[in-house]
């Protein structure tokens, strides 16, 4: 589901801004503000989180899916430039539902002693989802085009729906029925289950220091994504790449953001997440550096495996920092109001790519721009880590 739903509703959008340029002569810009309309995912966030703790994560995640494919079909209908905006808005509110909040409640609840590790498997799906996603989606607008792109992507959308009805549970009672058999994981039961449910209520979480640096570090590394990874594809072949080596780079990116949620998660349970993701994101600082001072191609190639190892690490640790930091009790209502805090990088990052492209013809100012970004959302992390609460009512937690 992760991989299906990020690796088209974001990676791959950069496979469609030409074809949409060329056939409606839409500016760079203007075809940028459908992926800034991501902001929707932040506004409903809250309330698919609310209702995830509330009802568990297999209606919201099935829901979410069907709105997202609906979303689709409708892109592939469109003719006008605000129907690509409308269209993508039903696309962005319906993944508030199927990304990180569902990740981080079903890890901790089957997989309570070996969250981390976990979880960068469960996270490596976005990744995985975007090294094959791009190169797919590129070659069927090549020999189907983009109308076709966007109705398959729908299907496959419709098809997660009826798989995640069918095989989603997270209750307690759900681990406890499955004791004994070949599949459970190991050291999982219904009291580890519930305790991992256990933490801190949304109200006492805002008390703390440590949830608005948390907070604030989330939204300001997402311009990395934002302002960045989606426009990857135009900036390479700006740089020399024929369309078929940008795809394949971007999937590169990909392979090694994947790599990157199993290195961190797993080494989120020993040194802890918050100080995990101050490492990743000095990775996509250093990668952007290279790639907008990169002198030739293999320099380019390199600073794209840095960035890949930096970026894909967030998926996994954003989860990890919540629950290590406040518990699973309220899971879905502080992710929900972390990722309310993701709609300044998801409006502004894609419309400063195209307003400074737009203006100077090249990405290089708004990279910088990011990469500065970054560094505030380091030092963000780095202090959380010191000012998390420490104590037992965190069941399981490193802190």
């Amino acid at each position: 589901m992760l991989g299906a739903v990020l690796g088209t509703a974001q990676f791959a959008f950069g496979v469609f801004i030409i074809p949409l340029e060329e056939e409606f002569g839409w500016t760079r810009t203007e075809v940028n503000v459908a992926l800034s309309l991501g902001v929707l995912t932040g506004v409903f966030s809250p309330i698919a989180g609310r209702y995830m703790d509330r009802f568990g994560a297999r209606w919201v995640m099935a829901i979410g899916l069907g709105i997202v494919g609906i979303g689709f079909f409708l892109r592939a209908s469109m003719n006008e430039l605000w129907q690509f905006y409308a269209f993508s808005a039903v696309v962005f509110a319906g993944t508030a539902g199927v990304t990180n909040l569902p990740a981080g409640r079903l890890v901790t609840v089957w997989f309570a002693k070996t969250r981390g590790r976990m979880m960068g498997f469960v996270t490596a799906g976005n990744n995985f989802g975007a090294m094959i996603s791009v190169p797919l989606v590129a070659a069927l607008i090549v020999s189907a085009g983009w109308r076709s792109g966007f109705v398959v992507i729908g299907a496959l959308m419709i098809a997660l729906m009826v798989l995640t009805l069918v095989v989603v549970r997270d209750r307690p009672q759900d681990v406890e029925k499955e004791m004994g058999k070949r599949w459970t994981p190991s050291g999982a039961t219904a009291a580890s289950a519930q305790a991992s449910l256990e933490g801190f209520t949304t109200r006492e979480a805002m008390r703390l220091n440590a949830f608005w640096l948390i907070m604030v570090g989330m939204a300001l590394q997402q311009f990395a994504r934002t302002a960045v990874a989606s426009q990857l594809i135009p900036h390479l072949e700006q740089d020399g790449f024929s369309t078929g080596s940008a795809a394949i780079a971007v999937s590169l990116v990909a392979f090694f953001a994947m790599s990157s949620k199993i290195i961190f998660g797993g080494l989120s349970e020993k040194i802890t997440a918050l100080y995990a993701y101050v490492i990743i994101i000095a990775l996509q600082i250093i990668g952007l550096l290279i790639l907008v001072f990169s002198p030739n191609l293999p320099i380019t190639w390199f600073s794209l495996v840095i960035f890949g190892l930096g970026m894909g690490g967030v998926g996994a640790l954003g989860p990890l920092a919540i629950v290590e930091t406040f518990g699973l009790k309220s899971l879905g209502r502080i992710l929900g109001l972390m990722s309310f805090a993701i709609i300044l990088p998801t409006v502004v990052g894609p419309v400063m790519s195209g307003q400074v492209f737009d203006r100077t013809g090249m990405y290089d100012a708004a990279f910088l721009a990011t990469a500065a970004l970054l560094t505030v959302s380091m030092g963000c992390f780095f202090f959380a880590g010191f000012l998390k609460p420490r104590g037992s009512r965190i069941t399981g937690s490193t802190a």
